[in-house]
């Protein structure tokens, strides 16, 4: 810090903070611990204790920070690391870390502190130190998102849902646990797919390369809109993919054979063994997909999906705009699957976390089960750069509602903070009896594929379908990605106008107009918002046309289907009926 305001300035070091903070959990929606932070020469360092190992630490300098001074909340992003620390103002102080702060800013500022420190007051203090430690080159030009964020950014709690009051001992691995992601991935690499794709005759490649870019202001766009939902900020289409949420939701049945083989599983063990990888298989898709983002579906908006080839049908809608939820419905002889999801997410300065809420349902038709399970927490690391990543952590409960025989609890583990990636993508599990006793143990890395050794005969029991030729240069997309959009002229009769896949602003980004792309979405976008204030002006609300609103059996809202879209498809048919305009 600059002091005194006379040349030549000088540069003063800030001397060494210490003491017991709570550090939010590495497993999202689970509270808070305590840990022994010390902040030393710009460098942040944890343990478990004063005497314990150093757990993670960080270059504060490097960071961006946030200081919430209403939830006594500090929240430190790298890129590659997301701190958030708190003080418990229910607690007494810790005397080394009471002492040394007030010794160091008696010395330097010549201020009076009260005698007896609250922790609000600690808090302060602490959030100074970081100030002080935080010190990013000068900028003459306009401020930047690391050297003005201590200024503008306060990160607002409306989706942190861990207890501020939690202090326990961290759930799930430590940091210094041993992994089998090595033994995992030896054994998947040596397994031969499961299940290789048919021949579909459906396409195999996009219209149009992907568009660069590279040029688009995304630094700019995210400043302007640093602690907001970004759900509601309308990026340029050069940033979109060509498939939208509600297909992105048709994606996680990509491998749905895995239902089909858990639907004819006798042994329920086994079977939840097999509902377990199909939860897993779902964020597969993010492998290569860290560049684009997919389109926000407008109020209305539909997408139907007939697979005869893996013998499902789907339907999707967009039944809520504030907030966002997507509902969808698939069914097939083997299996019913549902879901409605509102994405939550939040931009800390480097890095971006989308936090899904709504449980995923799947019932199969021989056993009568019915597996009901949450979605853990997607981060975008440095998504201010090139070298952005994709990163899933939390975990997963998956509870059969008809039947307590077992349970299943999955670990989508965070990486390590010290730069290891021996654990990165791992994936840990369990299927637990009654009684809490392990009976079958699974993992492996969500992007290459699952183990389970506890089988009668151990094998791989998921691995992803190998990528299509130039998928790179097509989004990154898998073959059945490619698929999704896919408009045929025998299938155009049956949509109804609302179907995703006659949406003019995604199709013209698929076939490369990106300009025209941007024109269009802006239209679309303008469409909504007018129809919005009619309904306004008429003191009503729009009403999903495929799904009702209800409760499930814990008392929470969901969206369900009507059982109405296929009958009307066939008999009279969309084109016969009144249908709402949405572009």
């Amino acid at each position: 810090m600059n002091v005194g305001g006379e040349s030549p300035q000088v540069m003063i070091t800030p001397g060494i903070c210490e003491g017991y903070l709570l550090k939010r959990r590495k497993w999202p929606l689970k509270g808070w611990h305590k840990r022994y932070f010390v902040l030393e020469g710009g460098t942040l360092r944890y343990s478990k204790s004063h005497q314990d190992v150093i757990q993670g630490s960080l270059d504060v300098s490097l960071a961006v920070m946030s200081i919430n001074k209403k939830s006594n909340r500090i929240d430190l992003d790298t890129g590659d690391i997301l701190y958030h620390i708190k003080v418990n103002v229910l607690n007494k102080c810790c005397a080394k870390q009471r002492n040394s702060v007030s010794s160091y800013l008696n010395d330097k500022y010549e201020c009076c502190l009260p005698p007896l420190f609250s922790q609000k007051i600690v808090f302060l203090h602490f959030s100074l130190f970081l100030l002080l430690h935080h010190q990013p080159a000068p900028s003459h030009g306009p401020p930047s998102v690391a050297d003005s964020a201590a200024e503008y950014f306060d990160a607002s709690d409306d989706i942190l849902c861990g207890s501020s009051s939690e202090v326990s001992d961290e759930s799930g691995l430590s940091d210094g646990s041993t992994t089998n992601s090595e033994k995992y991935r030896a054994s998947i690499s040596r397994t031969p797919n499961n299940f290789v794709p048919k021949s579909t005759g459906r396409r195999t490649a996009l219209p149009a390369h992907c568009p660069d870019n590279s040029h688009v202001g995304l630094m700019a766009i995210l400043y302007n809109n640093i602690g907001k939902d970004l759900a509601r900020v309308s990026m340029p289409a050069a940033l979109n993919e060509p498939v939208n949420l509600l297909q992105r939701l048709c994606e996680e049945l990509e491998y749905s054979e895995l239902l089909d083989v858990a639907n004819n599983t006798p042994d329920p063990y086994q079977r939840m063994v097999y509902i377990a990888a199909f939860a897993i298989s779902g964020y597969t898709t993010a492998t290569f997909r860290n560049r684009y983002k997919p389109f926000n579906p407008v109020l209305g908006e539909t997408y139907e999906c007939i697979r005869e080839d893996r013998g499902f049908r789907f339907i999707s809608e967009q039944v809520c705009h504030h907030p966002p939820i997507s509902a969808c419905h698939a069914e097939s002889e083997n299996f019913t699957f549902w879901q409605d999801q509102r994405w939550k997410n939040k931009f800390w300065g480097k890095s971006l976390e989308i936090l899904p809420t709504g449980m995923v349902n799947v019932t199969l038709s021989r056993y009568g089960d019915h597996y009901e399970w949450n979605k853990v927490v997607t981060c975008i690391h440095n998504v201010l750069s090139q070298q952005r990543y994709l990163e899933h952590y939390g975990e997963v409960t998956i509870q059969n509602l008809k039947n307590s025989t077992c349970t299943c609890k999955i670990t989508f583990v965070k990486s390590r903070y010290w730069g290891s990636d021996t654990n990165k993508n791992e994936v840990q599990g369990t299927v637990l009896d009654q009684g809490g006793s392990v009976i079958h143990r699974f993992g492996g890395l969500w992007h290459e594929g699952i183990f389970c050794d506890t089988l009668p005969t151990p094998k791989c029991i998921w691995k992803p379908n190998s990528q299509p030729k130039d998928y790179l240069q097509f989004y990154g997309f898998s073959t059945f990605a490619m698929e999704l959009n896919e408009l045929t002229p025998d299938l155009r009769p049956f949509l109804p106008p609302t179907d995703t896949r006659l949406r003019p602003d995604q199709r013209m980004l698929e076939e490369g107009n990106v300009s025209g792309a941007d024109r269009k979405k802006d239209e679309i976008e303008e469409l909504q918002r007018e129809r919005r204030k009619e309904l306004a002006k008429k003191g009503s609300e729009h009403t999903p046309r495929f799904f009702r609103k209800a409760k499930d059996s814990s008392g929470r809202d969901v969206w369900l289907n009507t059982g109405t879209y296929w009958e009307l498809r066939q008999n009279p048919g969309f084109a016969k009926l009144e249908n709402i305009t949405l572009w």
